[in-house]
């Protein structure tokens, strides 16, 4: 059982996801990457709170319901139109997005100080973290809360909402410098500093602020790295691909909620590309429950079934 104590702040967008695919009629999926992390701790068994915007729309109605379906508490400052990412699947199930997005907390927005229960752990991202104006709400509520609770960050980067790259990475490192973790993919990197190694930008980062800084290699797996020293890889999980959609994000929640748990980082990073693997295994951003981790990280499960032969949702 989770202590309520041990509940996470997720703050970040929203974005419903209409993933096009050539010869296939569009698919309305709930996403965002904050809110997939949110998503993905309440699965495992994590309390979380996410606070982002939404619309008074059908795709903001979908997300409230998506999220609050799996337990999430959402509290929404209220926008004009629900953000939305037309998302394209190449053959290899590869996600590119076209995004309608707009980011604007207000500094009236609720902050930790607001909630019933002060957060154990606060996880900011993506759009949220370095698009204005909003923005500046974010970073105000980390800066007043780093040294409270732990700080979490995933860039998630988005070239075509970044501007010009050297503005971008500028905005980046602050929240890097924030954060007592952070988790970042290749491709992000290759965006962020072309031609740089990954290890070298983690090293890199470890001198900004945080204690840990992990990389996700796609099919290559994963690595972390430490103020202490130490480096730690897994394997990606084989897994047929229905498409890459929410990876990064299922990740991400897998290895705060394993990390919150008091595990190790070796376990922390298997648990996370274990959690990936589910979930690039379906359609859409759809993480794994905590009964389906489990059989996948080989605890079994009572009828016998591969986990990864699961239909989307059937866990």
């Amino acid at each position: 059982m989770t202590s309520p104590a041990s509940h996470v702040l997720v703050i970040g967008e929203c974005v419903a996801d209409v993933v096009r695919t050539d010869g296939a009629p569009d698919r309305v999926h709930p996403g965002g990457s904050p809110a997939n992390v949110a998503y993905g701790l309440a699965r495992l068994g994590r309390p979380a709170t996410l606070l982002t915007e939404l619309g008074q729309d059908a795709n903001g109605r979908l997300i409230r319901a998506h999220l609050e379906a799996a337990g999430v508490r959402v509290l929404a400052a209220e926008v004009a139109r629900t953000p939305s990412a037309v998302v394209r699947l190449d053959a290899q199930g590869r996600a590119r997005y076209t995004f309608d997005i707009g980011w604007t907390l207000p500094s009236t927005a609720p902050a930790p100080e607001d909630l019933a229960q002060a957060p154990a752990a606060i996880h900011l991202g993506s759009i949220g973290a370095v698009t204005e104006p909003g923005a500046a709400t974010v970073l105000a509520l980390v800066e007043r809360w780093r040294g409270r609770a732990p700080i979490s960050y995933d860039p998630n980067v988005r070239p075509a909402l970044m501007g010009e790259r050297a503005g971008a990475v500028r905005r980046v490192e602050r929240c890097v410098a924030l954060s007592d973790l952070v988790k970042a993919s290749d491709e992000d990197l290759a965006w962020l500093y072309p031609g740089e190694r990954p290890d070298a930008v983690a090293e890199r980062w470890l001198a900004l602020g945080p204690s840990v800084v992990a990389v996700t290699l796609g099919g290559e797996g994963a690595f972390a790295r430490t103020t202490g020293g130490e480096r730690v890889e897994a394997a990606a999980v084989p897994v047929a691909v229905a498409d890459t959609v929410g990876a990064g994000d299922s990740f991400m929640a897998a290895f705060l909620h394993t990390r919150a748990s008091g595990a190790d980082l070796p376990t922390c990073l298997t648990h996370a590309v274990t959690a990936a693997a589910l979930t690039v295994s379906r359609p859409g951003a759809n993480p794994p429950s905590a009964a389906a981790l489990a059989a996948a990280l080989g605890e079994g499960r009572e009828d016998g079934r591969e986990p990864f032969s699961d239909a989307a949702g059937a866990v």
